[in-house]
């Protein structure tokens, strides 16, 4: 398909006509008066901008949107069915359940967009006449592709990619939970970090792939093609042994928090050092773990909300995806831990008092914070020395005289300083 046949029967919209649309949409969307749902069909929208805007539920089959601006654009359950969105710039766009089976996104950015259970498998396009348009519409079988996309940092959980070609995407810290990879290219596919959570990858072409430090729990790659492909320090699903300790480690949290109920008299501090807690599932949430030591230890993805975690020892910890919102990490050691894609939402990290003149400082020295939620966090004098921010969202956090030295602090979001 040569580009004159792409644009021909399109209409090419200006900026102008576009915003009156989408302000119309946009109206729609939230029950005012005078909206009316966008239809956006077979339009030519190439290098046009829609960043900030809401087009929940618009449609945009079969569209041109080549370096289109959409930055944190809302197109949840739209449809892209069939658009053509090459080097589109979608970074944090919100795109759950958006329909974009058959489209073209190569060399798109999508960094940390959110597209939960969207759709990306091959899909039937209408091609239009070149000079008849629409009248004479021949239909073409096309293969989703997103070879060379940036989705690093993305939320992918339980989307659709059977069949589609995502040659040398970047999938970088992405969390692909149950997502279907089934007959997918991921040829030379850059997964490092990715948390593949239970995701379906029968039959996909992994050769080449780089999938250091991937989290692969309930992944089989028996009928893969992984030739030259780079699993080292991959985390599979927890062993036997771990399982089997689960109730034991279990027993030893719920001492700690006796510990913390009686000031001491019952129970003992937790040492959880270097064990695999995953097989414990929720049942750490709003628990009592003041003064636990868990150095080294693997949270990925556990649910620890709520939960009491004063001066705590997480040394090197391993708590990507996890969630901790609303924690009271006051005093914490967390330096050198892998919180990657975590939850802090409304979690304390400021000091933990001791006595009258004694605290203890909250410690995420070069702690690796990528793509993490600390909105409203309370980071008051933290020590951030070192620890890497980037894509990290802090909107509405409390930092002050927290310490960020040698940090990029550039590439983290809505760190304000004052005077």
């Amino acid at each position: 398909m040569n580009a004159a046949q792409s644009i021909a029967g399109r209409r090419k919209l200006s900026q102008a006509e576009l915003d009156m649309l989408v302000t119309a949409h946009e109206k729609f969307v939230t029950g005012k008066q005078g909206g009316k749902r966008a239809s956006l069909r077979f339009m030519n929208l190439s290098g046009l901008d829609l960043s900030f805007r809401n087009l929940t539920d618009a449609d945009l089959s079969a569209s041109i949107l080549d370096g289109c601006r959409m930055v944190r654009t809302k197109l949840d359950r739209a449809s892209l069915f069939g658009c053509d969105l090459r080097k589109a710039d979608l970074r944090q766009a919100s795109l759950q359940r958006a329909d974009l089976r058959g489209a073209c996104l190569r060399g798109a950015n999508l960094s940390q967009a959110d597209l939960t259970q969207a759709d990306f498998r091959e899909g039937q396009i209408a091609i239009p006449h070149p000079r008849k348009g629409l009248d004479t519409v021949k239909h073409e079988t096309r293969n989703g592709e997103v070879d060379e996309v940036n989705f690093s940092g993305a939320t992918l959980d339980g989307s659709q990619f059977t069949g589609v070609s995502a040659f040398k995407a970047d999938f970088s810290d992405c969390s692909l939970r149950g997502a279907k990879l089934s007959g997918a290219n991921l040829k030379e596919a850059n997964l490092v970090g990715a948390i593949l959570d239970n995701a379906d990858v029968k039959g996909a072409n992994l050769e080449g792939a780089n999938l250091q430090g991937a989290v692969m729990s309930g992944v089989d790659t028996s009928t893969a093609r992984v030739n030259g492909a780079h699993m080292t320090g991959a985390l599979t699903t927890s062993t036997v042994e771990a399982v089997n300790k689960a109730r034991e480690l279990y027993a030893r949290c719920l001492a700690n928090q006796q510990w913390c109920q009686t000031g001491g008299k019952e129970g003992a501090a937790a040492r959880l050092d270097g064990e695999d807690l995953r097989p414990i599932g929720d049942r750490l949430k709003g628990l009592r773990l003041t003064a636990m030591s868990a150095k080294g230890a693997c949270f990925v993805g556990m649910d620890l909300s709520g939960a009491q975690l004063q001066g705590a020892n997480l040394q090197n910890a391993d708590l990507r995806a996890a969630n901790l919102r609303g924690a009271d990490l006051r005093g914490a050691k967390l330096t050198g831990a892998n919180l990657t894609k975590a939850d802090l939402r409304q979690a304390f990290l400021s000091p933990l008092p001791l006595g009258p003149e004694r605290k203890t400082l909250g410690n995420l020295a070069a702690a690796r914070l990528r793509y993490a939620m600390l909105q409203t966090a309370d980071l008051s004098e933290t020590v951030l020395d070192g620890a890497d921010l980037r894509g990290a969202d802090f909107t509405g956090a409390r930092i002050a005289k927290a310490s960020f030295r040698d940090c990029d602090v550039g590439q983290a979001q809505g760190l304000e300083f004052g005077a």
